[in-house]
């Protein structure tokens, strides 16, 4: 072979490496992002999923009503976890399949655990659709307290780029009275496909902040997307203002895959701190951290997955991720999320103790 052949075929296959990246719907991107800690190349977590938190969790639970195997063993599955505590008591809202021995005209609900100690958790009651727009299910909710209720941000289910964010209010945290224009928030622009999934809901500098994940337009990069409204309003879709005409966070690091979703916020130090998912379900999805002053501009903290997915013989193995940051009365933090190890056929939700080294930087609690 000549040198001309030679650099012909070489050219050659690097054009077809890079159409089959395109094809795929891998990310493409020269630009490195950049990150408020550099980590060393051989470091790939910041923390080791062998530690007990992780591999031997204490709490390690999903609601097992709904999923059967062919000799007919409950099966827990349970995605998506939010909690607060309210009047007393611990109450955690996630999502639920459809089930495999009752049929409805509707696919995921959203389920809800009640506890006492954050880790032996009960299922009271199930949320199912309660309007025509969330005819077809409604999943991935956002718990917050304010105001003596319990507000609850959650995504419709079924509707493809027409899935959109609702709300509605509760005085028990049981019984809902949804907002009657929902829903209220999708976003708009060039850059996405009009969808909005898995809300987030957090006060900052006077404001109320949603967070939700988005699409572009031919639906396979997964990115997020921010919505500000004056914490004295209904919440209804008037008052949510898409803060910027772009998405605030998208994937770029080889472990995000195609997707950035499930945000969770909590403020630290006068700024936002946000646990995020990376990848799809079970690519694996992992958890990454970001931060941001003013809510709308973020950093990631680490270029490698704060909590990854577990390896090959644990409950994880095929993913660590959707968490859902909560902080107690006692300013303890606490981070949910799911895992599961069969890719998808069971889901289970836990939960680590977050520790802040200089009161802004997360580390996993030993115990």
């Amino acid at each position: 072979m000549s040198p001309k052949q030679s650099f012909v075929m070489k050219f050659t296959n690097k054009i077809i490496v890079l159409f089959f990246l395109f094809l795929t719907g891998v990310v493409w991107s020269q630009d490195v992002p950049k990150t408020l800690y550099p980590t060393d190349k051989d470091v790939k977590w910041i923390t080791d999923p062998t530690s007990k938190p992780i591999a031997e969790p204490a709490m390690k639970w999903g609601d097992a009503t709904k999923r059967f195997s062919k000799d007919d063993t409950p099966i827990p599955y349970s995605k998506d976890p939010t909690v607060v505590k309210f009047k007393g008591r611990y109450l955690m809202y996630f999502s639920l399949p459809p089930s495999d021995k009752v049929k409805t005209p509707y696919g995921w609900i959203i389920g809800i655990a009640e506890s006492s100690d954050l880790t032996n958790w009960k299922t009271v009651t199930e949320l199912p659709p309660m309007q025509q727009c969330d005819a077809k299910g409604l999943c991935a909710p956002c718990a917050r307290v304010w105001d003596d209720k319990v507000h609850l941000f959650y995504q419709t289910y079924g509707n493809g780029k027409n899935d959109a964010i609702c709300y509605a209010s509760s005085e028990d945290g049981i019984k809902f009275t949804p907002h009657p224009e929902n829903p209220v928030f999708r976003p708009h622009g060039n850059w996405t496909c009009g969808r909005a999934i898995d809300a987030d809901v957090f006060e900052f500098k006077g404001k109320l902040f949603l967070y939700a994940a988005t699409r572009d337009p031919d639906m396979r990069i997964q990115k997020l997307v921010v919505a500000t409204a004056d914490k004295n309003s209904d919440y209804g879709p008037n008052t949510w203002t898409q803060a910027v005409d772009r998405s605030i966070l998208e994937p770029q690091l080889p472990w995000e895959t195609r997707c950035i979703e499930a945000s969770t916020v909590c403020r630290r130090n006068n700024a936002l701190i946000m646990f995020y998912a990376g990848g799809y379900n079970n690519d694996p999805q992992q958890i990454g951290v970001a931060r941001s002053e003013d809510g709308i501009n973020w950093t990631r903290l680490w270029s490698v997955p704060f909590i990854p997915n577990g390896l090959n013989d644990q409950w994880n193995s095929s993913e660590s991720g959707h968490p859902g940051v909560f902080e107690d009365n006692d300013g303890r933090t606490y981070l949910f999320y799911q895992g599961n190890p069969d890719r998808g056929k069971s889901w289970y939700l836990s939960v680590v103790e977050i520790g802040w080294k200089d009161n802004d930087v997360p580390f996993v609690i030993e115990k």
